[in-house]
């Protein structure tokens, strides 16, 4: 049986609109959420009905999905994050393509991004990927290593990107409580982070995803990443616990 294509446009109203209420119902302007439409898998075609419809800031989780779009990446107006977990030999195509990586695991990682970025005469936008729920099907560092991880990026004297704040995944079929607890310590974690290094650096919290990102925006999320419930459930299921997938 054919899956009914689906309506982009009214999808994206209708999420527009569940942050707007989610963030009000917590005391928040609306305005401080980004969303994030992850267009992994999506075709170009359903792309552009969404940047028709006014969307212009996409996620994509892997690298050679996205060099299929990079067309569309050259317009400034459009926005593009790279929030899947990026292997150490595909970090050259991040700076020039993506303004931001959501998935910062490593001092390996940032190095090579870092000169990859300078050498191109770029600084890219970083978020530390944070494995808050312990779930080892996910990516991330510890939250009791966060100090000392960024300790060393100030040590390395890294030019070529700018850390920005945290992010983390949600795990799969966990309850509203845990899904509260989960984004309530990563929120708690930047506020330590802003305490000890300066809240230039982490304002940013990237969490929440089509099945939780109401419950993000109650607990202080400022991005979003969502997929599905704009464009659909994806033709390839894959575990979204490894990949950022919204």
């Amino acid at each position: 049986m054919t899956r009914p294509l689906p309506d982009i446009v009214a999808n994206l109203l209708a999420v527009r609109e569940r942050i707007r209420h989610a963030a009000v119902s917590a005391g928040r302007n609306p305005d401080e959420i980004r969303l994030i439409a992850v267009s992994k898998t999506v075709s170009s075609a359903d792309i552009i009905r969404a940047i028709d419809a006014g969307q212009h800031i996409f996620g994509e989780s892997t690298v050679q999905d996205a060099m299929s779009k990079l067309s569309l990446m050259q317009d400034p107006a459009n926005e593009w994050h790279f929030i899947g977990h990026l292997q150490t030999n595909k970090v050259r195509h991040i700076p020039g393509n993506f303004a931001w990586l959501h998935t910062l695991d490593s001092l390996k990682l940032a190095r090579k991004l870092s000169s990859h970025a300078e050498a191109r005469g770029m600084v890219v936008n970083t978020l530390l990927q944070i494995n808050v729920a312990d779930d080892p099907d996910k990516f991330g560092m510890q939250p009791a290593s966060v100090f000392s991880f960024v300790d060393e990026l100030f040590q390395a004297g890294l030019n070529g990107i700018r850390l920005r704040g945290l992010m983390t995944i949600g795990r799969r079929e966990a309850s509203v409580a845990d899904c509260h607890r989960a984004f309530s310590q990563l929120r708690e974690l930047r506020d330590a982070c802003a305490l000890r290094f300066g809240d230039g650096m982490f304002r940013e919290l990237s969490m929440g995803m089509s099945g939780d990102f109401e419950i993000a925006v109650t607990e202080g999320s400022t991005m979003v990443r969502v997929g599905s419930a704009i464009f659909g459930e994806r033709s390839v299921r894959r575990d979204c616990s490894s990949t950022g997938m919204g």
